[in-house]
């Protein structure tokens, strides 16, 4: 794993001095009192920012998982409701920004705020958390960043640095290409000046993101204590000297003082009720934890499930353990031993609505990697006819789908997975799935279309132009279906969308 996600590094590395490379425009929008009242305009800011993600979408360790994007977006949207309410997330910025979370197949436990409203969470971040308000708290504190406009603040102030860190950047991405390790070392000079620079800054900063960040989650329904025992978790970090798995660390220092104001805040609040453990969450930190292995010692290490007799083993970590357990081996594809974990883990999460779900999951998940695909449309059918599919179990169903004969159900998950991608235009992994059952029910130019949208939604403007005008062939060389000229006429809109889209990445150059 030493190489994992080692693009994204580079551009993170990279963010640090990336900040300069912007002119400092005079920012319209009101801030907060807070350092300099210089930044830049939120369309320069989301350029840069759009700039970024594609490079993370491109990365080979960009992670698109139904069951951990679910629970992501269980988290986020909530947030930026609540940021919202409270006047600290305007509606331009709400408008103009991207609000996306991109996950990373990565074990060091970080998360990152981009220019522009996108946010990074590794999956080393989820495994260590215990509760869902822990993982909440991070991403409050990294949404206020971007509500409070600390990237904006720190591109304008560092606007004198340009011409030195435009070298330590050419040179860095020159390096990416043939090794990560000369990358870092080519732009060490360039993120020192930088880290130097905004350090009295970060402070301020950090500061307030803490405390609109603990604002946020607790008035969208989060217990604050998430706050203070993710703060624990890093300090007891910070005192194993911190020896790189833990970046965030790094890019957000932690204090005395922070953790003495946080312990302050929730004081004031209302004592919280006792909470069981967290069941769910500790199912989701061990999915986390078995796909951020990627080598097979890894897993074999996840197989391990002697924590589960220890005297103090809770119901919650023996959760994790037989779902880590059976994940792992389904990675090494030992399915006996897999069925053995899952069976354990069933007993434990019986009767236990959200637990008992993901083991649902997980027993879908199982099939289909024996290629058992006729048990899992049964497996994961809702058990309320007419229901609607949740969005993991209709993405997996359709992907059990494309490998069965043609059979009623595809119709009805087509109809759902239609639904999905009109309310959520930007969900790739949705119209690449839409794409591939179009093909097999023989509807090629819809499916071509499809694939131009995940392209699109990837930010891969050039894959999406490449999509769309073979749409455009298919029409012009073939007999249009039922419903194809409305297709045909959309692509011809989204292609032009496309070429612009591109003309203007490239004028940037």
């Amino acid at each position: 794993m030493k190489n994992k996600f080692r693009r994204t590094r580079l551009i993170l590395a990279l963010l640090a001095t990336s900040l300069c490379i912007q002119a400092a425009w005079p920012q319209g929008s009101a801030l907060p009192s807070l350092g300099d009242g210089d930044g830049i305009s939120l369309a320069a800011e989301r350029k840069l920012g759009d700039r970024i993600a594609r490079e993370l979408y491109r990365d080979p360790d960009y992670l698109e998982d139904p069951v951990l994007d679910e629970y992501i977006q269980r988290l986020w949207a909530p947030l930026v409701k609540s940021a919202a309410a409270r006047g600290e997330l305007s509606p331009e910025l709400q408008e103009r920004f991207a609000w996306r979370i991109l996950l990373g197949r990565d074990r060091n436990v970080n998360a990152f705020a981009l220019p522009g409203g996108y946010l990074g969470v590794h999956l080393g971040l989820i495994a260590v958390v215990s509760t869902h308000d822990e993982l909440a708290s991070v991403l409050a504190h990294e949404l206020s960043h971007v509500t409070q406009r600390h990237i904006a603040r720190s591109m304008g102030a560092q606007g004198k640095m340009t011409p030195w860190v435009i070298g330590s950047l050419i040179l860095g991405v020159l390096a990416a290409s043939k090794s990560a390790q000369g990358a870092q070392a080519l732009i060490v000079g360039g993120q020192a000046a930088a880290i130097q620079s905004q350090l009295s800054y970060s402070r301020d900063m950090e500061r307030e993101a803490d405390r609109v960040g603990y604002a946020v989650m607790s008035e969208a329904g989060f217990d604050p204590q998430g706050f203070v025992g993710m703060f624990g978790k890093l300090q007891q970090a910070a005192g194993l000297n911190d020896n790189g798995a833990f970046p965030y660390l790094r890019s957000h220092p932690l204090t005395t003082e922070r953790i003495a104001d946080m312990q302050a805040r929730l004081q004031l609040n209302p004592a919280a009720a006792s909470k069981v453990a967290d069941v769910e969450q500790a199912m989701l930190s061990a999915r986390a934890r078995v796909l951020s292995q990627g080598h097979v010692e890894g897993w074999r290490a996840a197989t391990q499930t002697n924590q589960v007799n220890l005297p103090q083993a809770t119901t919650a970590s023996q959760a994790g353990v037989w779902y880590g357990a059976t994940l792992a081996h389904v990675q090494l594809k030992d399915f006996a031993a897999a069925e053995r974990s899952l069976q354990n883990l069933d007993r434990l999460v019986d009767g236990q609505s959200a637990p008992a779900r993901l083991a649902k999951l997980l027993r879908a998940e199982l099939a289909a990697a024996q290629g058992r695909w006729d048990a899992v449309p049964g497996l994961l059918a809702s058990p309320n006819k007419g229901s609607k599919l949740e969005r993991p179990e209709l993405i997996a169903t359709a992907q059990a789908l494309l490998h069965l004969q043609a059979v009623p159900a595809r119709v009805n998950v087509l109809g759902q997975l239609r639904e999905q991608v009109q309310a959520y235009p930007l969900d790739a992994q949705a119209w690449n799935t839409l794409a591939h059952l179009l093909a097999a029910q023989g509807q090629a130019l819809p499916s071509l279309r499809a694939e131009g949208e995940a392209q699109m939604a990837r930010m891969d403007w050039q894959g999406a132009i490449d999509r769309f005008r073979a749409a455009q062939d298919r029409g012009k060389t073939q007999p249009l279906q039922a419903g194809d000229h409305i297709e045909a006429s959309i692509v011809d809109t989204r292609l032009r969308q496309a070429q612009a889209l591109l003309r203007e990445v490239q004028s940037e150059r």
